[in-house]
Order: structure tokens, then C-alpha cells, then sequence
């Protein structure tokens, strides 16, 4: 590790438990690169994802955002593909998207679909799947409101998606927002995945919890204290 890296893990206590408000307030200090670091939080969900009931998948908008750029793309025809652009979509458009994408051009961030594209956007699964970015009904990207679906993920809408190994991570922000923006998407977020929470799911849920920086150390949270405002 780097003399930035191990000054900044030295404000932090090994064995140490913070409360939600530390935890922001330190967060903040850690981070060591020269860039606007993301904040993510990691929790341990107490899920066995090999199980499709205890599966836990969802989106959320985040408040204040997420301070990151979304190039959005939409698979769309006609009135549709117009209203994808209007509303701030950077590509828009159907089969001549498709054949760009098959000869191997990914150079965006999110993608929409309406039904009846699916047929057509089915045959990028080998290419969009592994990549996270295949259109899903049950995440709202495969609707007919386009408008809706692209101005959410514009502002902000992440996906929270558990592990094969029951962790799930979420970036919640940039550094530069300040404790009490990330704390408000942060708050946002927990509650999102407390809903998810799957009936089939028995004891602890929500395990253990961090925070940390694109490239400082992580602090972990007072799971307790958390678990007192998301029941």
C-alpha cells in the first residue's frame, strides 16, 4: 500500500464499530486519490442466493444522485425513439443499434427497451448480460414509458443485486457530496433493501455493513444502531 493509503487507514480502528454519523463524518477523510472517489457501501445479507426465493434484487433512485455521468440507450422505434431523446437519452434507436452492438461497440452505461424490441435486443444477451446491462422488466427498463425509465436513471436510479456469496455493493455517491448527502442516499438505499428482504429469509438479514472509497480503507457500521431506523 501506498504512504496516502496507510495514513488515511490509520484514522481508522481495526477493531472498531461506528454509528451511521461517524461513520459519514470519517468517510470523508479516507480518501487518497486525486480524484472525486465513490462511496459505496458493502453489507453481508444473511441470504443463500442459491435459492431463488432468497434471491435480493432490486433499484432505487437515490435523492442527491449519484455524482456519475449515465449514457443512456434505449431500443425504441418511432414516436418512442423521439421520446427517449427528448428526455435525455444519449443513443435511441432499434435494429441498426442491434447490429452495432453485435459487432462489439458497448460505449454506454445504462439501457431501456420497449416490449416489443425485446425480440430483437434477446439475441445481445451474450454480450449485454455479463456486462450487467441487458434491459429487465422487473428493474422498470423494459416499459413503455421510456420517458420515466430514462429520466430516473439520470437522476440517479442504481440496481442492488446480492453476490453468489450473499454480499451486495451499491455506490451511493462522491466523496465531494458531504456527510449529509451520502447519509440521506444511504438511508434511501437501506430501506429499499430492507423491503427486499425475502420472506424465505430466516435470522439476521442484514449481517455486517461498510463503507469505503474507490481507493481508501473501509469503516464498518454499527449494524444495531442501522437496524433500529430500517425495521
Amino acid at each position: 500500500m501506498g504512504k496516502k493509503y496507510n495514513a488515511a487507514a490509520q484514522k481508522v480502528e481495526i477493531d472498531r464499530i461506528y454509528g451511521v454519523d461517524e461513520g459519514f463524518d470519517l468517510i470523508g477523510q479516507l480518501a487518497v486519490a486525486k480524484f472525486d472517489e465513490t462511496v459505496e457501501v458493502t453489507g453481508r445479507l444473511g441470504v443463500d442466493p442459491r435459492q431463488a426465493e432468497q434471491m435480493v434484487r432490486g433499484t432505487v433512485v437515490l435523492p442527491n444522485g449519484t455524482g456519475r455521468k449515465v449514457r443512456v440507450l434505449v431500443f425504441a422505434k418511432g414516436e418512442k425513439e423521439a421520446e427517449a431523446l427528448a428526455a435525455g437519452a444519449e443513443y435511441a434507436g432499434a435494429e441498426e443499434l442491434v447490429s452495432k452492438i453485435k459487432a462489439g461497440w458497448t460505449d454506454f452505461d445504462s439501457t431501456v427497451a420497449t416490449p416489443d424490441m425485446m425480440v430483437e435486443v434477446g439475441k445481445l444477451g451474450k454480450v449485454l448480460g455479463p456486462r450487467g446491462l441487458m434491459p429487465n422488466p422487473k428493474l422498470g427498463t423494459v416499459t413503455f414509458d421510456v420517458k420515466k425509465a430514462v429520466e430516473e436513471l439520470k437522476a440517479g436510479k442504481v440496481e442492488f443485486r446480492v453476490d453468489k456469496v450473499g454480499n451486495i455493493h451499491v455506490p451511493i455517491g462522491k466523496v465531494s457530496f458531504g456527510a449529509q448527502k451520502l447519509k440521506e442516499n444511504f438511508t434511501v438505499l437501506l430501506e429499499a433493501i430492507t423491503k427486499a428482504k425475502p420472506a424465505a429469509s430466516k435470522g439476521t438479514y442484514i449481517i455486517s455493513l461498510h463503507l469505503c472509497t474507490t481507493m481508501g480503507p473501509s469503516v464498518k457500521l454499527d449494524v444495531v444502531e442501522v437496524k433500529k431506523s430500517y425495521k
